[in-house]
């Protein structure tokens, strides 16, 4: 308890390690095989993540940054992450395939890549994104409202009444302390950035080539 975040930045120093030599024994000495150890042992640091976060809330028993930040890294691997991740490979095999003069890439990541650049796919990708990150968005601030809150109908009434987010203070709020209201506010923030722009390729689609 005493070193939790010694120990998460540490885990995290490691994983992204382990990321840096998947790319050197992948991509600069070509021993696919080999670079696997890496990726798992990046997956064993992000279970360790996760055990770690499972152990500060059985000592604490609250929800606390440390806990929420533990959260959104794992998160992040385990569904965004993993999409970025293969969109980097695609991306390194095609510049080293140029720069050694061979091919890396497959058909079928050719057909990714061309599908990628659709207008339509862009479109339904971010339509979709934006209703994932909306079903996360408000399952979490349910959980966070539940917690400072004694009924359903309070929270309607927090839902009706806005002039709580003016205020800015976590005493007129829903939530139960100052971390979960400053997170529910910058997240609503990033929220309604993020859902304006995942359907701006929709309403104003871009011409395909």
């Amino acid at each position: 308890m005493t070193y939790s975040w010694e120990i998460f930045v540490a885990t995290e120093l490691l994983s992204l390690s382990s990321l840096i030599l998947f790319g050197l024994f992948r991509y600069f000495f070509s021993k696919p095989k080999l670079s696997l150890m890496f990726i798992l042992l990046f997956l064993l640091l992000l279970t360790a993540e996760a055990l770690l976060g499972i152990y500060v809330y059985q000592q604490t028993g609250e929800v606390s940054t440390f806990l929420i930040i533990i959260a959104v890294f794992v998160i992040y691997a385990c569904t965004f992450g993993i999409f970025d991740f293969l969109r980097l490979d695609r991306w390194m095999r095609s510049k080293l395939g140029k720069l050694r003069g061979v091919e890396l890439l497959t058909e079928k990541d050719y057909a990714i890549m061309r599908r990628n650049k659709d207008p339509k796919y862009i479109a339904k990708k971010y339509r979709i994104m934006s209703l994932i990150h909306f079903i996360l968005f408000v399952t979490v601030q349910t959980i966070f409202w539940s917690m400072g809150t004694n009924s359903i109908s309070e929270m309607k009434m927090y839902l009706t009444d806005l002039s709580w987010i003016e205020k800015g203070n976590v005493e007129d709020s829903p939530y139960p302390n100052e971390t979960m209201f400053t997170i529910g506010m910058i997240w609503g923030i990033a929220f309604v950035a993020d859902f304006i722009y995942s359907w701006s390729y929709t309403i104003f689609p871009s011409k395909g080539k």
